[in-house]
């Protein structure tokens, strides 16, 4: 060996500290890992934790010099340096070969052994899936079979029906006032104008008419009716006002667009019913002034457009500030499938009542369509107010702009009308609702806003200036006029932009409607064959009508 060398192996055995090795429990000594291999010269053996050099014709390897590719690391007393068991079925290792990334020994704190058994693996979570309420089956007849007194009604509501005039329950109260009397979750599906409000104030009236709470000197709530818009609020409170003349409830009528300070007055020494919508009522409970704890009836009114118009999140903060146990009743024109499920988690085991299609307009409306531009629109309905026989009618705009636009214009040309929609105040809505009942106002122009909530006798004709967007909001404004078995008379001018719209109106209603001619303002652009289009679901196999 070159003198070199020999020097350098002497200085470094001066210079580095002698230090315990320590061996990894997962690799001992090759000569016991490895009993095939031929030992070196001069056996080892470990005892007590001491460590016995090899001895070999080399040059002794300094004591705590480190071993090619291993770390030095400090020694753990009482560790036990033992190899551990090999798992059933793992590769063994072959002699003389070694990975070259596992040269160096790992300590056993970064590195535990596998586990031998096996870890199940976590199921996956899957939400429920919440499935709509069962249809009610179509009712074979709706002529009344049954009186007001066959009902199990009170003497004294009895007596405040005769006062207004009823003598027969239409078929929506045939069947949802015993099921309301037994305390059952209703979800009533019934066309406008078939006495839906009856249906469940009656009911309420009588349950509520117990000593514990007429003989009470505060009054908590414990029925609430909400409805989307004012006038249809305004119609119920009467109507629970001329039902109730013979019992000792009270109930106010909360709504926006009004000053607050009255209705708050009118709550000062509790009620027993509150008719209200959704934004008023919520500014109420924000202020501490509405308590809905001892709630026992909760009703939805047009349940369909609080739910799919934007007022689901006002119903859920409601519904969350009512107490669990308590009766839920639904009301609605049409019933379509995604209301039936979002109803399903809030009403509990509720009972089906549908008097009729969900989109079926009233049979005592007689319906048409006139075809024409955009622009003749204002002419054709003034060549249509010179002819008899329309003396109240009831006209429909897409947007508030239009129908202030042309009230403007029939009055321009001597024809009394006004128009009413959300821009306006609540105090000039009932004014002009008053002079169009009177008779004072011939012509109504209004939005959808009063399509839900207007309830006026007599309206010989509704006219459907401008055809909605949506088919369902055309079931709601014809259901203005024929009300209650009366005769009423439907209207749409239809321009060229509008054939799409029209299209699905009739595709809702299952069948075409009538297209009017022979009017001088005749819309020159070719009008497609007009079909009864069938309704279609989505599954088969034809491509769904998309909604704007």
């Amino acid at each position: 060996m070159p003198l070199r060398k020999l020097l350098s192996l002497f200085k470094r055995k001066k210079k580095t500290p002698a230090q315990p090795v320590q061996h990894h429990a997962a690799a001992p000594a090759r000569h016991q890992a490895e009993p095939h291999r031929k030992p070196a010269a001069g056996p080892a053996a470990h005892s007590g934790g001491r460590t016995h050099n090899h001895q070999t014709t080399r040059p002794a390897r300094p004591q705590g010099a480190p071993v090619h590719g291993q770390r030095s690391q400090p020694h753990q007393p009482g560790r036990t340096l033992q190899r551990p068991p090999v798992r059933p079925g793992a590769a063994q290792p072959q002699p003389g070969r070694q990975h070259p990334h596992h040269q160096g020994a790992r300590t056993v704190s970064q590195h535990p052994p596998r586990p031998a058994q096996h870890v199940p693996v976590r199921p996956q979570y899957v939400p429920p899936v919440q499935t709509p309420l069962p249809r009610a089956p179509k009712a074979a007849s709706t002529e009344p079979v049954l009186r007001f007194d066959e009902l199990g009604l009170k003497p004294n509501l009895l007596e405040a029906l005769k006062g207004e005039g009823y003598t027969e329950p239409t078929p929506i109260q045939q069947q949802a006032i015993p099921v309301a009397l037994a305390g059952k979750d209703i979800l009533g599906c019934a066309q406008t104008g078939t006495g839906k409000t009856a249906a469940f104030a009656l009911p309420i009236l009588q349950r509520l008419d117990r000593p514990e709470i007429t003989r009470e000197q505060y009054r908590n709530i414990r029925a609430l009716i909400v409805t989307p818009t004012r006038e249809l609020a305004a119609q119920v409170g009467q109507s629970f006002a001329a039902y109730g003349r013979n019992i000792n409830l009270r109930s106010a009528v909360v709504y926006g667009g009004v000053y607050q300070g009255t209705q708050a007055k009118a709550m000062r020494g509790g009620v027993d019913i509150l008719v209200a919508t959704p934004g008023r009522l919520l500014d109420l409970m924000d202020q501490k002034m509405v308590l809905l704890h001892k709630v026992e009836i909760l009703v939805l009114d047009e349940a369909d457009r609080m739910l799919d118009m934007g007022f689901i999140n006002d119903i859920k903060k409601i519904v969350a500030k009512v107490p669990s146990r308590r009766q839920t009743l639904f009301f609605s024109a049409t019933m379509p499938p995604e209301i039936r499920t979002l109803a399903g988690g809030i009403l509990d085991q509720p009972v089906s009542i549908s008097i009729m299609a969900e989109y079926a307009a009233a049979d005592t409306v007689e319906q048409s369509v006139y075809f024409v531009e955009k622009d003749d629109k204002p002419d054709l309905l003034r060549h249509l107010l010179s002819q008899k026989g329309m003396e109240r009618t009831l006209v429909f705009t897409r947007t508030k702009v239009r129908a202030d636009r042309l009230s403007r214009r029939l009055t321009t040309w001597g024809i009394p009308a006004q128009a009413i929609h959300g821009d306006k105040s609540q105090n000039t809505r009932e004014r002009v609702l008053q002079g169009f009942k009177t008779g004072a106002i011939r012509v109504l122009v209004a939005s959808d806003v009063v399509s839900r909530g207007i309830d006026i006798d007599n309206i010989s004709h509704v006219v459907n200036f401008d055809i909605p967007h949506e088919a369902e909001a055309y079931v709601h404004r014809i259901g203005r006029t024929g009300r209650a078995g009366a005769l009423g008379t439907a209207v749409s001018f239809c321009d060229s932009e509008e054939r799409q719209d029209l299209a699905q109106v009739e595709r809702l209603l299952g069948r075409s409607i009538p297209v009017a001619t022979g009017h001088p303002y005749q819309s020159t652009v070719p009008v497609r064959a007009h079909t009864a289009p069938a309704r279609q679901s989505r599954g088969s196999g034809s491509k769904p009508y998309r909604r704007r």
